[in-house]
């Protein structure tokens, strides 16, 4: 019998070019890399987005700590008094007279032609401005972009004030007639530093919601379960608060009602404190003063 030669060179070339190609990918393996690359993706802006979140937290921690040694300064000068910390009528009238005394001297609003809320100068003149070297910024948080619909029509980028002080700390003016807060009689007013008995649990400085933020005067009525001033929650549900002693931390909201979003009118103030949220509002209340003896 008859064979005929084999040609083993065009054999195997003619093998492998009958086979799939082992360096191409398929549907499946194409899609699978995709979701892989996806997942990875989502993985870095998290990680970026809690990066630049836990940055931001970290500068207003360091902001609301300039802030608070400021304000030690100016007790130190003073022979022990705090800086005035009046509320909204006193501010409006001492501002409109030219005087610049209060810790603060912006009147906050949602208002397109109150100018107080973005006027820099009216911030750099404020009691504690001295101790800062004029810096302004230590007074906003740089989330805090709560504009109305007004003010952004107008051009308006942001307001310049997101810190208030304890209204129990320093002269209220006509809110503590007779050496005691009218808001809380039963409570004592620290007018001067070495008041305080226990300076590491008495706050002194918090960043408030922008709905409440009118002045830089935080008041509730401590016994009363219900909020006037809120405070802000900006840093993924928490804040940064200060305290007489020095010291500042970040403190987490641990109810959903005290989490309002930072939007005008969002907070629909005053209210109610709900029975089973109460946990936010005692530990403040905890820490804004003392029973008066």
């Amino acid at each position: 019998m008859f064979l005929e030669p084999v040609d083993r060179k065009a054999h195997r070339i003619c093998g492998y070019r009958n086979r799939p190609s082992g360096g191409a990918f398929t549907l499946v393996e194409l899609l699978v890399v995709m979701a892989i690359i996806m997942i990875l993706a989502s993985l870095l802006f998290s990680a970026v987005a809690r990066a630049k979140s836990k940055a931001v937290t970290t500068q207003c921690i360091n902001n609301q700590r300039q802030l608070t040694l400021a304000c030690l300064e100016y007790v130190d000068d003073w022979d022990d008094f705090f800086p005035l910390n009046l509320g909204y009528a006193e501010l409006d009238a001492m501002i409109s007279a030219g005087k610049y005394y209060n810790w603060v001297n912006n009147i906050m609003s949602w208002n397109a032609d109150e100018d107080s809320a973005t006027n820099t100068t009216l911030l750099s003149r404020g009691g504690l401005s001295s101790y800062l070297g004029g810096v302004t910024s230590v007074y906003k948080c740089p989330l805090d972009n709560a504009l109305s619909d007004d003010q952004r029509s107008v051009g308006w980028s942001a307001r310049i004030h997101s810190i208030s002080m304890n209204a129990l700390i320093g002269n209220a003016g006509q809110y503590t007639l007779g050496g005691t807060n009218i808001n809380n009689p039963g409570y004592r007013q620290f007018f001067r530093a070495s008041q305080v008995p226990n300076p590491s649990e008495i706050f002194l400085f918090i960043e408030e919601h922008p709905d409440s933020i009118d002045d830089g005067y935080f008041v509730n009525k401590i016994d009363s379960f219900e909020w006037h001033d809120l405070p802000a929650c900006y840093h993924d549900g928490g804040t940064p608060i200060s305290f007489v002693d020095g010291h500042v931390e970040r403190r987490q909201w641990l109810d959903s009602s005290t989490k309002a979003p930072p939007f005008p009118d969002s907070a629909h103030l005053p209210f109610a404190v709900p029975a089973a949220e109460q946990h936010d509002f005692r530990w403040l209340m905890e820490r804004t003063s003392v029973r008066a003896q």
